[in-house]
C-alpha cells in the first residue's frame, strides 16, 4: 500500500520517524509509533504550535474580544517605547498572523533572549519595512498573538483553549512552554499527542465543525487556510529564494499561521519534521512527528507514496 511504501522510503532515506497517523473521511486508516514514542506520549510541536495559537485567536475574534484589523499598540499601552514609530503604530494583528511584521527577525529573537519582558522587548525592535507587505517567518510574531489573547481574555493560551478546543476534541495533557512573564510562547513550545494533531487537522478539514457542532466560524478556517501573502522558507525573503516555486512546499503562499502546499493542501509544520497535512480534495489528514531536518524531502515522500494511494 501507499503507506507501507512511504514508511519504507522514509527508512531508506535514513529519516527518524516518531509517529504517523492518517485519517480518511474522518476515520483513522493508519497509525504507527516508533522507538519510545507511544499513542499516549505528547510530542514537541515546534511551530505546529502556531496553528493552535491562530485557532485561539479565532475564538477570541468570534467572541468579539478583538478584530484582526486592531492595532497591536492598543493592547500594550504600558509596554510601548517612548516614541512609537509610524510603522509600529500601523502594525495590526493580521500582520502578526501573516508573518509580515517588518522586523529584523534575528534582532527580534536576540532581544527576547536578553530580556525577561518579551512584549516590551519586541515592541522596541525597529520595524524596517512597512507591515503587511513582506513575509519574513517570525516566531515572535506568534508570541505577540499569544500575549494579545492573554490580554483580552485574561487567560493563558492553554486555559483559554481548554473549554473551547481541547475539551470538545478530547485533547488532554497538553502543555505549553511560557516566557519569563508567564505568557505561552505561542510560536512554539506546545506538546500534544499525534492523535491530537490529527484531530486539529480534521477540525480544519471540517471547517470548524465537530460532531455537528460549529466550534469555530467557518469563515475563520477559510481565513487561516487561504493565501494572504507570498511565502518563503524561514530565514529567507521571497525574492532571495533560488528555487522554482513548483518544487517547494514553502513557496505556495501563507495563510494565518498555516502554509499552503502543493496538491491544493494546507499544513501546519514545525522544525524537525512535525506535520499536519490537510488534503481537502482527498478528504484526508496526515499527522507526522519526527526528528528529520530535510523537511522538503519528507513531504515529497508523502506526495510520492501516499497521495497516489488516495484514489
Amino acid at each position: 500500500s501507499g503507506i507501507n511504501n512511504f514508511l519504507k522510503a522514509v527508512k531508506e532515506e535514513g529519516h527518524e520517524l516518531h509517529s504517523f497517523m492518517m485519517l480518511r473521511n474522518g476515520k483513522v486508516v493508519a497509525e504507527q509509533w516508533f522507538g519510545d514514542n507511544t499513542p499516549l506520549t505528547p510530542h514537541a510541536m515546534y511551530s505546529v504550535s502556531k496553528t493552535f495559537t491562530a485557532m485561539a485567536l479565532g475564538f477570541a475574534v468570534a467572541e468579539e474580544r478583538l478584530n484582526v484589523t486592531d492595532k497591536v499598540v492598543q493592547f500594550f499601552p504600558d509596554k510601548l517605547p517612548k516614541n512609537p514609530s509610524e510603522y509600529l503604530q500601523t502594525l495590526c494583528v493580521k500582520d502578526l498572523l501573516t508573518m509580515s511584521v517588518g522586523h529584523n527577525v534575528q534582532e527580534a529573537s536576540d532581544k527576547t533572549n536578553n530580556n525577561s519582558d518579551w512584549v516590551q522587548a519586541l515592541l522596541s525592535v525597529p520595524i524596517e519595512t512597512q507591515p503587511g507587505l513582506e513575509f519574513d517567518y517570525n516566531s515572535m510574531a506568534t508570541y505577540l498573538v499569544s500575549a494579545i489573547i492573554q490580554r483580552v481574555t485574561g487567560e493563558k493560551l492553554l486555559d483559554y483553549l481548554t473549554p473551547r478546543l481541547f475539551r470538545p476534541l478530547g485533547i488532554t495533557n497538553a502543555t505549553w512552554d511560557e516566557c519569563p512573564q508567564g505568557i505561552a510562547i505561542g510560536g512554539y513550545g506546545l506538546s500534544v499527542k499525534t492523535e491530537d494533531m490529527a484531530k486539529l487537522g480534521q477540525l480544519i478539514l471540517q471547517k470548524g465543525k465537530w460532531n455537528d457542532k460549529q466550534l469555530l466560524p467557518e469563515s475563520w478556517i477559510d481565513e487561516m487556510t487561504t493565501i494572504h501573502i507570498a511565502s518563503a522558507p524561514a530565514g529567507y525573503k521571497r525574492k532571495d529564494v533560488p528555487i522554482n516555486p513548483d518544487d517547494s512546499d514553502w513557496l505556495q503562499g501563507y495563510g494565518y499561521q498555516m502554509w499552503r502546499c502543493r496538491h491544493n493542501g494546507v499544513r501546519a509544520d514545525g522544525a524537525y519534521g512535525q506535520f499536519i497535512i490537510i488534503l481537502p480534495d482527498k478528504n484526508a489528514v496526515v499527522a507526522i512527528t519526527a526528528n528529520i531536518s530535510d523537511m522538503q524531502n519528507e513531504i515529497n515522500l508523502v506526495w510520492d507514496h501516499i497521495l497516489p494511494a488516495l484514489k
